[in-house]
């Protein structure tokens, strides 16, 4: 088994999308082990993305990912790395609607910025990203 960190973006949680997020991925057979709503600070959310702050985004990201409350949830479950990459979808969530319809990006994320829904995309940020947001005493 395998777990991986999601974060419920801003625009996703204003939207009222949380629950509807959350049921996708228990109908696709995932376990959630750690689960709860917060906001980043903006030196939180700077050191979480640390690995982008040379892209010209950057700003703008740190900018978005404070400006309301969001939903972090770690994910067991076999290869969940990939398969929830697979079922949040392309980055930008415009492509997403054109190629991907039934990805949770395609359904609630509005364009490549506010895009409803962060997850791990290796082993390795998840290993950087889960106890970031989670303590041990969190987790199940």
């Amino acid at each position: 088994m395998e777990r991986t960190l999601i974060i419920i973006k801003p625009d996703a949680v204003q939207k009222g999308a949380v629950g509807k997020i959350l049921d996708r991925f228990i109908q696709e057979g995932f376990e959630i082990k750690a689960l709860k709503m917060f906001r980043f600070t903006e030196e939180q959310a700077k050191q979480f993305y640390i690995v982008h702050r040379e892209r010209p985004f950057y700003k703008e990201l740190v900018e978005f990912m404070t400006s309301g409350p969001v939903v972090a949830a770690v994910l067991e479950g076999e290869d969940a790395i990939q398969r929830v990459r697979e079922i949040i979808g392309p980055t930008d969530s415009e492509e997403a609607r054109r190629v991907a319809p039934d990805t949770i990006r395609a359904k609630y994320g509005t364009d490549k910025g506010q895009n409803a829904i962060h997850a791990s995309d290796s082993k390795e940020s998840a290993s950087y990203e889960i106890p970031f947001i989670f303590s041990a005493l969190e987790q199940i």
